[in-house]
């Protein structure tokens, strides 16, 4: 089956049309991404601010005219954090089926996890599990434990783009905004201990355009290559490192990053700061049981498993 699958998130729209065989296998045929910044201001505004949701149209039209091209037979435009709790979602929600025809489905974090997880594990074959598959996005971030199906899931109410308008709006960090985000952080993770094991996963699988980019900076690439970051083994101390790099920054100097894209410019050192943590307190409870975290990097994710649950899911 052929299926398009559209994933609009707090901080950018991405497409993936893929043809979808009857085992599960996923073959792309076109992958795009915008950055369209839909969640701008919503944390403290509670609703879509005006030029965002123009952004959003054009990419939407743009993405459109695209999927007309490969015929899909079945669409799904699946909308996440940012498109939750707004105050003007109908003229979002308006917007979109005009262009596409399909009304956005606004879907729960547990379902964000459950398509992450179907996303980020599928075809992996060389790791232990249980895993735990991390989706570090503009507005939440996702931790799904499990094995063959999800055994817990939580949805946190931080991410990149969140974490930025919250405690760092300005172009460097200072030490006592980096610290007030870390207290926002660790409440967050405290509160997600008491749903899902951190002391359970073998292997922790990391999602998402931050965490790829993240993992870019650490392997040292000289532009974004999907191929050198899929599946890459990276540790805690790889992941701080960076962090504390980005962290350090200036606007100038992350713009000059080869393998940055635009619009994460401004986020980056939060969803690091967020990142680093996160996989801090995972290696520190896996290591407290006994065990050893082996750390992977997916460039598959929310977006492929909505095109597996689409297709696998339709008669």
């Amino acid at each position: 089956m052929r299926v398009a699958a559209f994933d609009c998130g707090t901080n950018s729209l991405r497409l993936l049309i893929a043809d979808v065989a009857a085992d599960g296998t996923l073959t792309d045929l076109r992958r795009e991404t915008r950055i369209v910044r839909l969640g701008q201001g919503v944390d403290a505004t509670g609703e879509f601010a005006p030029e965002a949701l123009e952004r959003t149209f054009a990419v939407a039209k743009e993405f459109a005219e695209v999927a007309a091209e490969y015929q899909p037979e079945k669409l799904r435009f699946v909308a996440t954090s940012a498109s939750r709790d707004v105050k003007n979602r109908d003229e979002f929600f308006a917007g979109i089926f005009s262009i596409l025809g399909v009304v956005p489905d606004v879907i729960a974090g547990e379902e964000e996890a459950r398509l992450s997880f179907l996303g980020a594990t599928a075809g992996l074959t060389d790791a232990d599990g249980p895993y735990v598959v991390m989706d570090l996005g503009g507005g939440s971030t996702e931790l799904v434990l499990g094995h063959e199906d999800v055994q817990a899931a939580v949805s946190m109410d931080i991410g990149s783009v969140r974490l930025t308008e919250r405690h760092m709006p300005v172009e460097t960090r200072s030490e006592d905004q980096i610290q007030a985000a870390l207290a926002d952080i660790d409440a967050q993770l405290d509160q997600a201990a008491q749903i899902v094991d951190f002391s359970a996963p073998r292997t922790f699988i990391g999602v998402a355009g931050t965490v790829t980019t993240i993992t870019a900076g650490i392997l040292g690439l000289e532009s974004y290559q999907r191929e050198r970051i899929h599946g890459a083994h990276i540790s805690v101390a790889d992941v701080a490192e960076e962090s504390r790099k980005l962290l350090a920054m200036d606007r100038q100097a992350r713009t000059e990053l080869p393998y940055m894209h635009p619009g994460r410019v401004d986020v980056i050192g939060a969803g690091s700061l967020l990142f680093a943590r996160i996989v801090a307190r995972f290696d520190q409870a896996v290591t407290a049981a006994g065990g050893s975290l082996d750390i992977r990097i997916s460039e598959t994710d929310i977006l492929d498993g909505t095109a597996l649950d689409l297709a696998l899911t339709s008669s």
